[in-house]
């Protein structure tokens, strides 16, 4: 099959997967209202692969079927394709300005990780190593959309997750010949109104203990399995507004966040790629060494994330020429540099990448590692940047539909800015409350804050993996020759 067309995707999704939002049962993601948007966006990114100028940049032959498939699904054998890989996500994420966190690119590059590390899973009773080599083959020739979920509901915060008395995490209840069955819930299943299949992966530490067991697997399962279900969030989507224009990226880039019910969901052995093996769950992303594959890929969204906001920035200080003041020029360096910032980790990783599992060309971590837990600090400062440089313009700015209303003649008059008339200052400042202040706003800033993991967990993990010993090492050195210096 190899790369999809949009029109091939949104067909695809009319597939009889359950989603639930607002009390109701939904019949067709692409054509109901809080979700036709974000299928007609994804179907975009998909069509942008047969785009004759693009097509080398986004996909690459197939070493199977030699068909065209997606270059996110590459195992990079050199720097030269890790760079190049990095480019075709950062067309996508140009292309969503950023604000589509969890493009297909994200799950292609995780998966592909495992992939290249599938002997991490060989260690039990089935193939499951096989597995993971087969699921790769078939998501990359079918060009496969994945969503994941890795976390149990927050239930009881202070036990363990086989200690819980209310019971609702997913879990094996039964083995049979066919494979395994599944009970229960996770969260948070973001894209899951447009994937295909959904990946079920560890994520928390659990227990090496029997009791822990039937909490400790890994699969993936089709979106439209009999017993799955998905509880959606509400959509952030403004559904009674005026005017395309006035919330341009909450219409187009709501990716949809959800609950994952399994009521007795059958999960064939050949998607089975972890089972009742705490130890594998807690070792996973060290022993595949897929973390920085994965950092690469949202630091290219964070890059392009920070490019949008410092563009949106400059253009707002320049329609009022605001930036002409000192202080004003002092928030957009700030831009500026959270912009380099980004930039500078993602090449550093890539100047510094070596050999991983099955000689894969694998990023430096610690740059990532570094932009992974300065981004969502730094993207709270540019919404706050923004609402400090938009001020009360962005609190009066009308719907772009006046315009064309009764009142067009005083908003043409008295909505220009020194340097944009009115109908450019609007749509400008529409943008900028969307991307700052409104409800798809405070959605980005706390799925930057979380998505990657808990900030006080991923701390303590830095801390843990970064070698400190040389520089206390230095430190001592240095106080111990200023100490011989002055006995001497």
């Amino acid at each position: 099959m190899g790369i999809r067309t949009g029109g091939e995707l949104l067909r695809s999704l009319r597939d009889g997967r359950r989603l639930f939002i607002d009390g109701e049962q939904v019949a067709d993601v692409t054509a109901d209202a809080r979700f036709r948007g974000a299928a007609r966006s994804l179907a975009e990114l998909y069509d942008m692969q047969h785009d004759a100028a693009l097509i080398d940049r986004m996909t690459f032959v197939s070493p199977t079927s030699g068909e065209r498939v997606g270059l996110s699904f590459i195992e990079p054998r050199s720097v030269d394709e890790l760079i190049r890989r990095r480019e075709m996500v950062k067309v996508w994420m140009d292309a969503t300005c950023g604000m589509f966190g969890r493009s297909p690119d994200f799950m292609n590059i995780f998966f592909t990780g495992f992939a290249s590390a599938a002997d991490a899973f060989g260690n039990k009773e089935r193939p499951f190593a096989e597995n993971v080599r087969a699921y790769h083959t078939y998501i990359r020739e079918n060009d496969v959309c994945m969503t994941h979920t890795l976390v149990n509901p927050q239930v009881d915060r202070s036990r363990p997750v086989e200690k819980q008395v209310k019971d609702v995490a997913a879990k094996i209840v039964k083995e049979t010949d066919a494979g395994i069955i599944i009970r229960g819930a996770r969260m948070v299943s973001t894209l899951c109104a447009y994937a295909h299949d959904l990946l079920v992966l560890p994520s928390t530490y659990l227990a090496n203990s029997k009791e822990a067991e039937p909490y400790a697997f890994g699969f993936s399962v089709a979106v439209n399995a009999p017993g799955l279900r998905f509880i959606c969030r509400p959509s952030v989507i403004h559904q009674n507004a005026a005017s395309v224009m006035d919330y341009p990226l909450s219409a187009r880039f709501d990716e949809t966040d959800a609950m994952v019910i399994f009521e007795d969901v059958l999960v064939p052995w050949e998607r089975v790629f972890i089972h009742r093996d705490p130890q594998l769950c807690n070792s996973l992303y060290n022993r595949t060494g897929i973390m920085p594959q994965i950092m690469h890929q949202f630091a290219t969204k964070n890059l392009a994330k920070a490019e949008f906001m410092m563009g949106l920035a400059f253009a707002i200080a320049k329609s009022t020429n605001i930036d002409q003041h000192l202080h004003v020029q002092g928030m957009l360096a700030e831009l500026i540099q959270y912009t380099e910032f980004s930039r500078s980790c993602l090449r550093a990783s890539e100047a510094d990448a070596a050999p991983g599992p099955s000689a894969v060309t694998t990023p430096a971590a610690m740059p990532l590692w570094t932009v992974r837990m300065m981004f969502p600090k730094m993207f709270v400062r540019m919404c706050e940047i923004i609402q400090l440089l938009g001020a009360g313009g962005l609190v009066a700015v009308p719907s772009y539909a006046e315009l064309d209303g009764p009142a067009a003649g005083d908003v043409t008059t008295y909505f220009q800015a020194a340097n944009a008339d009115a109908a450019t200052r609007i749509k400008l400042f529409r943008l900028a409350f969307d991307a700052a202040v409104s409800s798809f706003s405070g959605r980005q800033q706390l799925y930057e804050r979380y998505y990657s993991g808990d900030p006080a967990r991923l701390a303590a993990t830095l801390y843990g993996l970064y070698g400190r010993d040389a520089y206390i090492d230095r430190v001592i050195a240095m106080l111990e020759a200023l100490e011989a210096r002055r006995d001497a």
